[in-house]
């Protein structure tokens, strides 16, 4: 197909302020992905939208397999929630996480609908 500019599954973005860090969560606008290596700020790298991932969760919460997944960008520098609020819905959980327990397994939706 001559007009498909990528797979989609993952995309091109710059890094900001600050870099990335490979395996760690960013939003930029609506779009919420994984960075798929370390990079400093500036740089052209790939930002991961769907796949299943270990990502650091608010640890007080227990999530049971299927809840819905949000992210919040601000609280320790940015993890995962089951507390809707005003954020960014960014998949379902594929596995239960106790509380405590500071990560939780994450299927990313890669649709940006919240």
């Amino acid at each position: 197909m001559k007009n498909q500019t990528q797979k989609g599954d993952a995309v091109t973005v710059v890094a900001p302020a600050g870099g990335m860090v490979s395996g760690n969560g960013y939003l930029f606008g609506s779009m919420f992905g994984i960075a798929a290596e370390t990079v400093a700020a500036g740089v052209s790298t790939t930002l991961w939208l769907v796949g299943c991932y270990t990502l650091p969760k608010n640890s007080a919460e227990a999530w049971t397999f299927g809840a819905l997944i949000y992210w919040d960008p601000v609280t320790n520098g940015g993890q995962c929630t089951i507390t809707p609020g005003t954020l960014k819905k960014i998949g379902v959980a594929t596995a239960a996480a106790s509380n405590p327990s500071p990560t939780g397994n994450v299927r990313l939706n890669g649709v940006f609908t919240s």
